[in-house]
Order: C-alpha cells, then structure tokens, then sequence
C-alpha cells in the first residue's frame, strides 16, 4: 500500500505532491544488507545513496596507523552517502558498512540528478539535507577539538540515543576519539553522578 510506504516518513504528503510521489517512488529500490556488509568502500566512487527502512550502519576511515575510526552512524529514516564522492564524483576514502542486517532504499547518481532538476521539490529537500549534512558534520569536528569527551558523549547520548542502546563501545569510542577503557571510565562516571 502506497499509504504505508517507507518512503512517506521521507518524502511528505505536505512538502511533496501526489504526482511527484508517483514519479519518485519508482525510482528508489529495496535492498537487503547482511551484518558487515559494504555500502562503499574506500577507493570507489558513490554512485548511489540510501535510506536506512531498518538496521544500523557506519562510516569509517582507516588512520595513519592502521586503525578503523568510525566518521558517523545512521539508522531509521537516516540517508546514507559519501557527500563529497557522489557529487564530486571522486573516490571516497571512507567506507560504509552495515553494523546489523539493514534495509534500505537506494537511489542511483543518474536518477538522483533527472529528479534533482526537474521536481522543485526533490531540489529542495536536497539541498537542505545537504546543509544539514554540513551543519551536522562541522558541529562534530569543532566538538572534537574544543570539547572534552564527555561532553561528546552526553551529546550523543541527547541526539542519538538509539547508536548509543545498539552500536558497540569500540565503534562509539572511536566516533568520540577515545580509547574503550576511556569510554568505560566516563559511562561509570556519568552513571554515578
């Protein structure tokens, strides 16, 4: 039933016409992913983008070092994307990998573009997911580097709750650029208080 579609969380009754729903639904496509599969790996271009329906998924990067730094988490109603590679189109240096079996809703680079231009309303919903993309991304790296730990992680604990309940320690430390013991320490600590 259309009325129960997924993609009505996404693509609102309010902000999108009956007749554009009907030309953006077909294009997205169901996709199944199994615990660690890839969305994209480092190297490769993004040539396409999904809504998470349901699972959990991360992003990450290998360091200089060897070690794997988890860049952001996604689940429910969240999109899925390398920003820079897909419009760009440059390989990414992240990967993108399911923590959990996953659905999701995948839109090509092509077909994203044919309803970028021609449906206003695709347009702008874009572009203001782009920008809170941007905003949300700024937000973490200036965290990094003026807030103390704690301060990340009760923020996290705020505004996703949910990676907190189903994401491992180790992938939530190094989103947090702290070691697990350290993270152990501070969930103690906050618990005490």
């Amino acid at each position: 039933m259309k009325d129960q579609h997924f993609l009505n969380n996404i693509f609102r009754a309010q902000d999108f016409s009956a007749e554009e729903i009907d030309l953006i639904f077909p294009e997205f496509k169901q996709v199944s992913f199994t615990k660690s599969d890839f969305l994209l790996q480092e190297g490769t271009t993004e040539n396409q983008y999904w809504f998470v329906e349901s699972g959990f998924v991360r992003s990450f990067v290998i360091d200089t070092e060897g070690n794997d730094i988890s860049t952001n988490f996604y689940s429910t109603g969240d999109i899925v994307i390398d920003w820079t590679s897909f419009f760009l189109r440059n390989p990414t240096r992240e990967n993108i990998q399911a923590l959990t079996d996953c659905i999701c809703w995948q839109l090509d680079f092509d077909t994203f573009q044919t309803l970028f231009h021609n449906i206003r309303s695709f347009r702008e919903q874009g572009r203001t997911t782009l920008v809170s993309s941007y905003f949300s991304l700024k937000q973490q790296s200036v965290s990094m580097i003026a807030d103390q730990a704690k301060d990340r992680y009760l923020r996290l604990m705020k505004e996703k709750p949910h990676v907190i309940q189903n994401v491992s320690l180790k992938h939530i430390a190094s989103f947090l650029g702290i070691t697990d013991t350290s993270l152990s320490r501070l969930r103690k600590e906050i618990s005490e208080e």
